[in-house]
């Protein structure tokens, strides 16, 4: 077995996901809580001023552009009609064309990505991935709450994720490929290498791509993302 581990966010997409997925949500649910999207932007400065972490700030998101609760089955069917406009209009060709070329070679591909898994399921689904990591969602019975169910899968968190899923399916010790944009992510690009597999910096941020050059990763260019002014690195 081959595996290729794919980040999402200005790593497939040209930009990221969750402040886009809360405004469609409130566009196509709950068109009054739009008078709510500058509360969101003060959420985000306190988030830069370190005042919040990120998973505070994704549930004050949720809470201000989605609500408290939200059912299963609308949910489910706005995260579809959301993944068919991200395909449609924030993916790059080029990384397309790389998740094909590994699926192709069979390999088991895999989505780990710090973005809510309420609505990662259907891009990842759209996209032909095998498996998803994501950011955990708190339901409670058939019923979406604003609070997160778990660890934001970020950084560290997302390394521990990775190895929790391979010790989980007893393939701790293949190799793989993780491709990302962001230095966040060094703790997988080091245990991709440690792996025996590669670590690839996919549209790097400038600390990704000078880490990148001096440890001798291999770079791809897919695109330009549009980077957030909320990015730290």
């Amino acid at each position: 077995m081959t595996i290729s581990i794919y980040d999402m966010d200005r790593t497939i997409t040209r930009r990221g996901t969750w402040t886009p997925w809360l405004l469609f949500w409130a566009r196509r649910e709950a068109p009054w809580r739009l008078v709510l999207a500058p509360l969101l932007g003060l959420a985000l400065l306190g988030y830069a001023l370190r005042w919040i972490n990120r998973a505070q700030l994704k549930e004050w998101g949720h809470r201000l552009l989605m609500g408290r609760r939200i059912a299963r089955p609308r949910l489910v069917a706005a995260a579809e009609a959301y993944a068919a406009r991200v395909i449609a209009d924030n993916v790059f060709p080029g990384a397309m064309a790389a998740i094909a070329a590994d699926r192709d070679a069979g390999r088991r591909l895999v989505l780990a990505t710090a973005s809510n898994e309420y609505y990662v399921g259907a891009i990842a689904a759209r996209l032909g991935f095998d498996d998803v990591i994501a950011t955990p969602a708190r339901w409670e019975a058939d019923w979406l709450h604003h609070r997160l169910g778990g660890d934001n899968v970020y950084g560290g968190a997302k390394c521990a994720r990775i190895i929790a899923w391979l010790q989980h399916h007893a393939i701790e010790e293949v190799p793989f490929t993780f491709y990302s944009d962001h230095i966040s992510d060094l703790p997988l690009f080091e245990l991709a290498v440690d792996s025996g597999g590669e670590a690839v910096a996919a549209n790097p941020s400038p600390a990704l791509r000078a880490l990148a050059v001096a440890r001798g990763w291999r770079i791809v260019e897919w695109g330009v993302p549009v980077r957030s002014l909320f990015e730290r690195a």
